[in-house]
């Protein structure tokens, strides 16, 4: 597999050249926006604005993309013009953009994941099983991230969310943080995003009724687990025909 790595500066550009250096993985290329692009685990960084003719020039077989979601819109559109296959970490994006991603599957394989933990997506599951097996208890989500993170909730809390509602079939009322007189309604979900310190990942869903609490936690010790699970997710996508593809959709099949 030779890959092509965006935001490679960054930090999770970092962790997958670095996954990929412990595999054995070929780097086609790795590029970054701005200056300072320097040499990244023996790989040696060139600017953005080259990135369609990588495409052409170095044929990579997959691109793996963690940057944010203008660049990685734009970014998976080169990709689908060449026909690349091309997994995208990046979260934060708008309605708009998610539906401009999945057409982008009409031309090449386009894998979008919030979390490419395995632990993540075995917490999924648990949710969904503890969820539907306690319908009237309440339900908090709670996470914790580094001071830099963007987006709130985070898009793995987004993922944790959704697996309630498919569990109860039907969308509950999330209410964001609470300050005042906000006595809980029937059936909403409390959504708590706090940011500090260097704090990799945490998630927590809380469920409480009949006098008990049931507290189900996944908590990332590095980096390194995401980058595993998306090069994972790009070997994968090698293989794969056009379409637009969800990690929580192929992780069982890894």
């Amino acid at each position: 597999m030779r890959v092509g790595v965006t935001g490679a500066t960054g930090r999770m550009g970092r962790e997958i050249l670095a996954e990929a250096s412990e595999r054995g993985v070929d780097v086609a290329f790795a590029v970054n926006r701005g200056d300072g692009h320097g040499d990244v685990a023996g790989v040696d960084v060139e600017p953005a604005d080259d990135f369609p003719d990588l495409l052409a020039e170095r044929a990579p077989d997959v691109v793996v993309d963690f940057t944010g979601p203008v660049s990685s819109v734009e970014y998976v559109r080169a990709c689908a013009d060449a026909g690349v296959p091309v997994v995208v970490g990046t979260t934060g994006f708008s309605d708009a953009q998610l539906d401009e991603l999945q057409s982008y599957g009409d031309d090449a394989p386009v894998l979008v994941g919030a979390n490419f933990s395995r632990g993540i997506q075995a917490l999924r599951q648990a949710v969904q099983s503890a969820v539907g097996s306690l319908p009237e208890y309440d339900v908090e989500v709670t996470e914790t991230h580094h001071n830099r993170k963007r987006d709130a909730p985070s898009g793995t809390a987004k993922v944790l969310l959704d697996a309630v509602d498919d569990a109860r079939n039907r969308d509950a009322e999330r209410v964001h943080g609470r300050e005042g007189d906000q006595p809980r309604e029937e059936g909403e979900i409390g959504v708590h995003a706090r940011r500090a310190g260097d704090v990799t990942g945490e998630h927590e869903v809380l469920l409480a009724g009949n006098d008990e609490v049931l507290e189900l936690t996944h908590r990332a010790g590095s980096r390194g687990v995401f980058a595993a699970g998306a090069l994972d997710a790009a070997e994968w996508l090698t293989t794969a025909d056009a379409g637009f593809y969800r990690f929580t959709e192929v992780a069982a099949r890894l």
